[in-house]
C-alpha cells in the first residue's frame, strides 16, 4: 500500500479539534472502527513506536506490557486511553480486546513472542531485526502464513514516500546497472564505549524474565536495556541493528533476493573501555545475483564520513551514483566517454600520444542530476499507518514477515562469516551453508528451559 495514501492523524485532528479531551478523542471514531493495540516492550524503541501509532485516530492503546513500572506509567500517560497493564506478555495475548500487538523487546525475545501472538489470533508489528537466528526467522514466516496474520517488520524505510520514488528510479534503470552497493554504520565511541555500567540489580524475577530463552548469566547492567545490542546472546550487533535497515533498502531498490555468498572480517580493534562482545570495526561483503557486490562497513573508532557525501547507502551504477541518508537521496551523474577507453586501431589509453585527458574523446554526463527529500529523517508514522491499513484490508504490509526475514537473514549470515573467518556459499532455498557445519551452528541456538518456539 502506498504510504502517501490519506491519513487521519493527530495533527489532522489538531487543525479543527485542538481542545479535544482524552474521552472525546476516543469517540471521534466508533469502537468498531478502531484497531485496539497492545504493546510488549516500552523501552527506547517501544516508546517511539507507541508515539507513532498515537498519530492515528483509528487506533487505541488497549494494553501495555513491560517489566518496568516506570515504562508502563509513561505509556499509560501518553495513551489518551485507559489501557490494561501487564507484566507477563502471555496475559496480554490472552486479552480478547486486543486486535494487534507491537513487539519491541530485545531481539532474543522476538521469535517466541511473535509466534505466540500469531497463535493467539493477533496481527503483529515486530521491531527489527526480526530474529536472533535464521531458523527463528523461517519459523516466524511459517507460523504467520499458517495463521494468516497481518505482519509488519520495523524496517520503516519501506514506507517512506521518498524511498518509493528512489526505488522506482533505480529499478527503472535510472543510474544504469548497479554493480556495487556500499552501506555504512559509523560513529566514534572511543575511548569509553559503553563504559562499565553500574547499578543495583533488578529482582531475580525481573532478571529471569528479561533473559528469557537466552543462557543464564549473572546480572550485568551493561547487558540490559539499550545496551543489549552489544552482546551476542541478545542481538546480532550493529550489523543487524543498523545494517538490516540498509541491506533491506539495497535489496528493495535493486530487486534482490538472498545473497549467494558472504565473507567478513573485523573485531575489537579500537581499544574501547567496555565489555562488549560485538566488533567495533567490521567489514562484511555479500555477492548477490544478478552480479551485485554489497558491503557493510562498521567503524566505531572513527566518525569520519564513509564517502564524500556522508551517506548511509551508496549505489554505484554505470550511469550514476545514488547517495542515500535518512530520508534524503541524491543522484550524481557519471561522465561517460564517447569513444572506447581501450587500445583501438592504434589509438586509446595504450598510446602515449593519445591518453585520456588529451584531445581524443569527450566525457558527457550520462543522466541528469536529481534528488529527493522526505518529510522526516526517522519517520515511523507512515509505517504504522501502513500496518493499520493492512489490518483492515488484510493485504500484505510494506515490510511483511518474509521481506523482514530475508533482509535479517542476510545480516545474520554475515555474523556467521565473521565468527568462522570463512568465505561461505549460501544455499538460499535450504537456508544452509553447504559443507560448512562450523558455520551452520550459528543459524540456530538451544533455548534455555522451559522456553520453546511453537
Amino acid at each position: 500500500m502506498n504510504p502517501s495514501s490519506s491519513r487521519l492523524s493527530r495533527r489532522t485532528f489538531g487543525q479543527g479539534l485542538a481542545a479535544v479531551t482524552a474521552a472525546g478523542y476516543s469517540r471521534i471514531l466508533g469502537a468498531n472502527d478502531r484497531v485496539r493495540v497492545g504493546y510488549i516492550g516500552l523501552g527506547n524503541r517501544g516508546d517511539q513506536v507507541h508515539d507513532a501509532f498515537l498519530e492515528h485516530g483509528d487506533q487505541e492503546t488497549a494494553a501495555v506490557c513491560d517489566l518496568r513500572e516506570d515504562y508502563l506509567d509513561l505509556a499509560v500517560k501518553k495513551s489518551r486511553a485507559n489501557p490494561k497493564r501487564y507484566k507477563e506478555y502471555k496475559q496480554l495475548l490472552e486479552d480478547k480486546s486486543v486486535d494487534a500487538v507491537v513487539i519491541a523487546t530485545p531481539d532474543h525475545w522476538h521469535a517466541i513472542m511473535f509466534v505466540d501472538a500469531c497463535r493467539a489470533g493477533k496481527d503483529v508489528y515486530v521491531e527489527k531485526p526480526l530474529s536472533l537466528t535464521v531458523s527463528e526467522g523461517r519459523r516466524m514466516v511459517q507460523v504467520a502464513d499458517e495463521t494468516r496474520r497481518v505482519t509488519q517488520v520495523g524496517t520503516n524505510r519501506r514506507s517512506w514516500k521518498s524511498y518509493f520514488e528512489a526505488a522506482e528510479f533505480v529499478r527503472s534503470g535510472g543510474i544504469g546497472k548497479v554493480t556495487i552497493a556500499r552501506v555504512f554504520s559509523i560513529r566514534n565511541e572511543w575511548p569509553l564505549g559503553l563504559g562499565m555500567a553500574k547499578g543495583p540489580a533488578p529482582s531475580d524475577w525481573e532478571w529471569e524474565h528479561w533473559l528469557g530463552p537466552a543462557p543464564y548469566v549473572p546480572y550485568d547492567p551493561n547487558r540490559q536495556y539499550y545496551n543489549f545490542r552489544w552482546f551476542y546472546n541478545y542481538s546480532g550487533g550493529q550489523l543487524t541493528n543498523f545494517g538490516v535497515h540498509y541491506i533491506d533498502v539495497v535489496r528493495w531498490f535493486l530487486d534482490l533476493g538472498s545473497p549467494k555468498s558472504v565473507a567478513a572480517m573485523g573485531g575489537r580493534y579500537a581499544g574501547l573501555q567496555d565489555d562488549r562482545e560485538i566488533p567495533d570495526t567490521m567489514q562484511v561483503m555479500w555477492e548477490f545475483d544478478p552480479s551485485v557486490l554489497v558491503t557493510f562497513t562498521q567503524s566505531n573508532g572513527n566518525g569520519a564520513p564513509g564517502d564524500l557525501k556522508d551517506s548511509e547507502i551508496e549505489l554505484r551504477g554505470t550511469k550514476g551514483t545514488m547517495y542515500v541518508r535518512n530520508s534524503r537521496w541524491e543522484v550524481v551523474p557519471e561522465a561517460i566517454n564517447d569513444v572506447p577507453t581501450g587500445y583501438d586501431l592504434g589509438k586509446g589509453y595504450g598510446n602515449p600520444t593519445n591518453r585520456p585527458g588529451g584531445s581524443r574523446g569527450a566525457k558527457k554526463p550520462a543522466i541528469e542530476a536529481r534528488s529527493g527529500k522526505g518529510t522526516a529523517s526517522s519517520d515511523t508514522e507512515s509505517h504504522t499507518r501502513n500496518f493499520l491499513d493492512c489490518i483492515k484490508s488484510r493485504k500484505k504490509c510494506n515490510a511483511d514477515i518474509l521481506i523482514g526475514h530475508l533482509s535479517t537473514s542476510s545480516t545474520l549470515i554475515g555474523n556467521a562469516a565473521h565468527k568462522t573467518r570463512l568465505l561461505l556459499e549460501w544455499d538460499a532455498a535450504a537456508e544452509k551453508f553447504p559443507g560448512h557445519p562450523e558455520a551452520n551452528q550459528y543459524l540456530s541456538y538451544k533455548y534455555r528451559a522451559p522456553y520453546k518456539l511453537g
